[in-house]
């Protein structure tokens, strides 16, 4: 069974593909920089907390797993 430190370790590595991501998309779309690192926090920080959340819903799920229902 994976750990809550795994769950947190796995969120922060996919959180720092979606900060760097984010922030491209928002810069080329408006051409601003302030626009753009506004939107890559707020968005991030929000999207950080559900991604954690719902690793943490699935891992009580048994759907999918050896000896689980089937």
């Amino acid at each position: 069974m994976a750990t809550k430190k795994r769950s947190l370790a796995k969120s922060l590595t996919w959180r720092v593909i979606a900060v760097v991501s984010t922030f491209i998309i928002g810069y080329a779309m408006t051409g601003s920089l302030t626009f753009a690192a506004s939107l890559t926090v707020v968005s991030n920080v929000i999207n950080f907390v559900l991604y954690y959340l719902h690793e943490r819903i699935w891992l009580k799920v048994t759907w999918g797993k050896s000896g689980g229902i089937k």
